[in-house]
């Protein structure tokens, strides 16, 4: 064997990679052909061929990369074999095959329960994977906030209802207030008395008061200290900010576990130019397609982004050949307009501020509290925040043009200024309140902490403008659907006039869907705290926008003529949301930690803040435990933990480091293959000659 294995390896010595990595490694050593063919490598060799023959054997046929034939040949095998087998052996394999069948049908019955999988399927196959990922990622917000609706009512609303109502034996330990002034606990809420319109009761439902400020809905509903099921106390209080902890948490491991994947395949493919331009040309048709239209415009999707890829090579080659004297004017150009962007986002924010403070001051105004004014007043922070959202988006995509970038940084700039602005207003909705409920100017909040004449349960104020802004986008949705698509729809299909039909169908863009839904999702969020039936509210606004968008988009809309690709679109929407869940983690934190809770009404009437029912409950505990706790609260162990948590970083740092080494020298190696089979071609055809 050793004059057979010895040639192969001098001419292997010849391929372009074995030459290519001698040349890496710098060195000049020879692969010794001895190495080969030595008594170790021949037994390792051997065993592996053992376990795949083995791997093979019990593989059922159709898992196997053959053609029918060949797969019927191995069957056939596999039966053969099968009968020279012991009867525990036969049992065994039998069982094997009947559980994996088992688990593959129940399987492929559970697919059947997923939400919405046949409208999903439907929509992917007319319209294609990116406008599929959008919907995909509606039913996710569907499915996350009935979770947390459940969590919440689990914990907090239904342990309240069995105490009032004395199920299970179960009774209730009201709060006793300590230490606090006689006027900090005076809450009148203004529940409908006597003979009431049903004006009354319409106007009550969309502003959250009247008889839905009694209800479970919001904060101030719940006054219970503990609840006694036969022998155990249910703390409410702590069961209160832990489930405000937990379904947090909960959203944002979801949405890191979600996100892995797309950040993976960004991280590998977006890596190289090139390499996109492959994708493009070899992978990027959708398979998926099966309408005529789809497919044509799948087809001029494909054909704009090579243009696009074109384009930016031109634009790239252009900003390489600029002179000092135009680099200069570029860069004034956008300083001058990115001026002009943030005296926008100022003049958002400071007439949200305003119209803020002006709606608290005047919306509890007793005289005119039944008239559509008094309503239109307390809406006034809803329509101004809308407004804003409408003209920012607007006036960024104008100015953008004139900043001369690159087209698809033109549209990752564009989408961060709107998705700023979008959850930016609403922390400047909430920085106006605070500054309301905080206002101590004269003495104002000298008794109770807070301004308790005009907010006596500040906790249910901040839900209702959460109820409210949730409440109004969901009918801006519903009325642009109802008053100007079909509109539109039926102008342009039953009218020839040339400006309208200049306008046409409106495009059904991606991105502005979902900075919509990620909007409402962050009010939820923040909201919850303050009103803990909110993600049933959201579960059922999600729901019926499914439907809407649904009818939307076969009826009255077209798709973008610039797509965004399934694979980063998904990627791009839970980078958003991620975004919008820590910046509720922001008000939440001082709401939790800072400001002080209401006197008046709420399960925290009795600590200074919410978060001392935390330390209060520690308390309670035994010494050794006590000094467990109060141990990881110091500073001895969180020096030491943060330590650890850098090394950590840094090793995971370096291993994303060595995986990203090794993705390139296979990239490498796929090129120095593809040069093997040239020079191995050129043999042949020397050989044959």
């Amino acid at each position: 064997e050793e004059p057979h294995g010895a040639a192969p390896v001098d001419f292997l010595q010849q391929l372009p990679s074995y030459q290519s990595a001698r040349r890496r490694r710098g060195g000049t050593q020879e692969r010794r052909p001895a190495q080969l063919g030595t008594t170790g490598s021949r037994g390792t060799t051997a065993r592996v061929l053992l376990q795949e023959r083995d791997e093979r054997t019990h593989r059922p046929a159709r898992e196997h990369p053959k053609c029918m034939a060949e797969k019927r040949i191995i069957r056939n095998s596999q039966q053969a074999d099968t009968e020279h087998l012991s009867r525990w052996k036969k049992w065994r394999r039998t069982s094997s095959k009947s559980l994996k069948k088992a688990l593959s049908e129940i399987k492929g019955l559970s697919s059947y329960l997923v939400l919405w999988r046949h409208d999903i399927h439907n929509i992917e196959g007319k319209f294609g994977t990116g406008i599929q990922s959008y919907f995909s990622f509606l039913r996710f917000l569907v499915l996350l906030n009935f979770i947390i609706f459940i969590l919440m009512f689990s914990f907090v609303t239904l342990p309240t209802i069995i105490s009032k109502y004395g199920i299970f034996n179960s009774t209730v330990a009201y709060f006793s207030p300590k230490n606090i002034e006689s006027i900090c606990t005076i809450y009148e809420p203004s529940g409908n008395k006597g003979l009431v319109y049903f004006y009354t009761y319409l106007k009550d439902l969309l502003s959250g008061t009247g008889f839905l400020e009694v209800t479970s809905l919001f904060y101030g509903y719940y006054s219970i200290d503990a609840v006694w099921i036969s022998m155990m106390r249910y703390n409410l209080p702590l069961a209160y900010l832990l489930a405000t902890f937990a379904y947090l948490a909960l959203s944002f491991l979801w949405i890191i576990k979600r996100s892995v994947e797309g950040f993976k395949h960004n991280l590998v493919h977006d890596a190289d130019p090139f390499q996109s331009y492959c994708n493009k040309v070899f992978a990027g048709w959708d398979f998926c397609i099966t309408d005529p239209n789809a497919a044509r415009l799948k087809y001029r999707s494909l054909q704009y982004e090579l243009q696009t890829d074109l384009q930016e090579e031109k634009l790239k080659q252009k900003i390489a050949e600029r002179t000092m004297k135009e680099k200069m004017c570029i860069y004034s150009l956008r300083i001058f307009i990115n001026i002009i962007v943030i005296a926008i986002l100022s003049g958002c924010f400071y007439s949200i501020y305003r119209v803020t403070v002006f709606s608290q001051e005047n919306s509890n105004n007793a005289d005119n509290a039944n008239s559509p004014v008094n309503l239109l007043v307390q809406y006034l922070p809803s329509i101004v925040i809308t407004l804003a959202n409408f003209i920012g988006p607007l006036s960024f995509s104008f100015l953008i043009r004139f900043e001369e970038y690159t087209p698809a940084f033109e549209i990752k700039l564009t989408l961060l200024r709107c998705v700023f602005l979008r959850l930016a207003n609403i922390g400047v909705l909430l920085f106006s309140l605070w500054s309301q409920i905080s206002n101590c100017g004269s003495d104002k909040c000298e008794p109770c902490g807070y301004n308790y004449k005009l907010y006596p349960c500040w906790e249910s104020d901040v839900g209702q403008e959460m109820y409210k802004l949730m409440i109004f986008d969901f009918i801006v949705i519903l009325a642009v659907a109802l008053f100007v698509d079909f509109p539109r729809k039926l102008l342009v299909t039953h009218c020839s006039c040339k400006l309208i039909q200049w306008f046409g169908h409106k495009e059904f863009e991606i991105s502005d869907n979902v900075l919509e839904i990620i909007y409402g999702q962050t009010i939820c969020w923040i909201g919850t705290f303050f009103s803990p039936l909110l993600p049933a509210i959201a579960t059922i606004k999600y729901f019926i926008i499914f439907y809407v968008k649904k009818i939307v988009l076969i009826h009255t809309r077209k798709p973008a003529a610039r797509p965004i690709r399934a694979s980063s679109s998904k990627f791009f929407f839970l980078v958003v949301l991620l975004i919008g869940l820590l910046l509720a983690f922001v008000p939440l934190g001082v709401s939790i930690a800072y400001i002080p809770s209401s006197k008046a009404c709420g399960l925290f009437r009795n600590f200074s803040t919410s978060w001392e029912v935390i330390p209060d409950t520690i308390l309670q505990f035994p010494t050794g435990l006590q000094q467990i706790f109060f141990g990881i609260a110091s500073e001895a162990f969180a020096v030491p933990f943060f330590v650890i948590l850098c090394i950590v970083m840094f090793y995971v740092i370096a291993l994303a480091r060595a995986h990203k080494r090794v993705v390139e020298q296979l990239r490498e190696q796929l090129v120095l293959e593809s040069r093997d089979k040239m020079f191995l071609i050129r043999k042949i055809a020397e050989a044959q000659r």
